[in-house]
């Protein structure tokens, strides 16, 4: 299989018979056993990979494929819950931890015919266990290093996923982030990453930071393999109350209209760039929020799992993590330990308060920015990702060249209003397709990849 081969090339190919959903996940759990002892990205493997593909092969014989992503090879970050799979976060307390059942998310990408070859690293507890953890470092898995530059950081938390897609040890993966940890590393590694509004996905098995802000979203090689993954993810949950507007309308990929190459790319693609002014976020209050989330959510989270689960609280998570020091608080365990300090109960009306006018900040800068007339903001690499996460609103990174310098992958985001994610990825794709810069990692990094 061609690791930078688009879900359009591989479904053709499936169609017309010169290949199989097998031999598919065939190649890329070779090109894992091959790559990924170096890179770090994948976390483990589901031992039913290949039964899945031939469960697909004789879906397609029999009645045709079930979306596009029939038969392809997809992996997910390990905080989303995998039927047979542990769902650890990258945290050793929980390396035996096993979901009774998929996440919905999940659950719809089976329904959708695409295989779930396993899971991918990712800094611990979605990064936001401690302070000045290293992008893709966990207790568990290890560092996550950037195929393109493995001297840098591959950004967080959905470090493995993005590293996993941008190696081509799978077609799509599935992230998630609370603020920037899809769309930091899509910018990071030369990835189209989607923050989608806020309720779009279900996060119901999902082990959480905060359900004010989490969100699962695609990470993809293309604008357009991005979408095709989007569409199979969204959709409503009873369970998530979050998702009771969810829609995404036609998110097929149409050229459309709408750093300093990157603006000039924009014009010839026929935007109309407008300078506007966006503030520099402070974290402050998000951090008052999500650290008063984090107990709570996770908490709900742990009670769900099955009798016999090593762990219920992020108490016992944090006291397991205390009794085993060596191997689990290189850095500190610092946003735990605060997040358990919490008296809820006590810190409630402050936490709500703060949340409000936090969200509300969000909106209001970004509606301002916006006025009456724009479409989308954008942002060089992803700095537009706090005040986007923070208002719940979408946002896709998209590549946008190298560095001339050491030839580092820079990105251009977008961001619009909520719900209009299927817009925002046809001005994505209006830019993808004017410029189609993005390289592997193989042509940047070259060094990396020698035998």
């Amino acid at each position: 299989m061609n690791p930078d081969a688009t879900v359009a090339d591989l479904s053709r190919g499936l169609a017309e018979q010169t290949t199989s959903s097998r031999a598919l996940v065939q190649a890329c759990l070779d090109r894992i056993a091959l790559l990924d002892r170096h890179f770090g990205a994948v976390r483990c493997l589901a031992a039913d990979a290949l039964e899945q593909a031939e469960d697909s092969d004789g879906v397609r014989r029999r009645g045709g494929p079930r979306s596009p992503l029939e038969g392809l090879p997809v992996l997910v970050k390990d905080n989303i819950d995998v039927a047979g799979l542990p769902t650890t976060a990258g945290t050793l307390a929980l390396e035996h931890s096993c979901p009774a059942q998929d996440a919905p998310l999940v659950t719809r990408l089976r329904a959708a015919g695409a295989v779930v070859v396993g899971k991918t690293n990712l800094t611990e507890l979605a990064n936001f266990m401690t302070r000045d953890m290293p992008s893709g470092y966990s207790s568990l898995g290890g560092q996550v290093l950037n195929p393109y530059d493995t001297s840098v950081t591959p950004s967080g938390s959905s470090s493995g996923s993005a590293a996993a897609v941008a190696l081509g040890l799978c077609v799509v993966a599935v992230g998630t982030e609370t603020d920037g940890s899809i769309t930091s590393p899509a910018a990071h590694q030369s990835l189209v990453g989607i923050k989608p509004t806020l309720g779009m996905i279900s996060r119901t098995g999902v082990l959480p930071i905060a359900s004010s802000q989490d969100t699962p979203g695609p990470l993809a090689r293309t604008v357009a393999d991005a979408a095709a993954l989007l569409a199979v993810l969204a959709g409503p949950d009873p369970l998530d109350a979050a998702t009771a507007q969810a829609r995404l309308g036609d998110v097929g990929a149409k050229p459309s209209v709408c750093h300093a190459e990157a603006l000039r790319a924009l014009q010839g693609a026929g935007a109309v760039l407008v300078d506007v002014e966006v503030p520099e976020p402070d974290d402050t209050a998000e951090l008052i929020v999500l650290t008063h989330e984090l107990g709570r959510d996770v908490d709900r989270y742990l009670a769900t799992l099955p009798a016999g689960a090593p762990i219920r609280t992020l108490a016992a998570l944090r006291d397991w993590n205390l009794q085993h020091p060596e191997q689990t608080l290189k850095f500190g365990q610092t946003h735990v330990d605060a997040a358990v300090a919490i008296d809820h109960e006590a810190a409630r009306a402050a936490y709500e308060g703060i949340r409000a006018g936090d969200l509300g900040l969000a909106t209001t800068v970004l509606e301002r920015a916006l006025g009456d007339s724009l479409e989308a903001l954008v942002f060089p690499g992803a700095e537009g990702c706090s005040w986007a996460a923070r208002a719940g609103w979408p946002s896709i990174v998209i590549p946008a060249g190298y560095d001339p310098q050491h030839r580092r992958p820079v990105g251009l985001m977008l961001v619009s209003r909520p719900w209009t994610d299927a817009r925002l990825l046809s001005l994505a794709f209006a830019y993808e397709q004017a410029t189609l810069l993005r390289r592997p990692p193989e042509q940047v990094n070259p060094a990396a990849f020698r035998p």
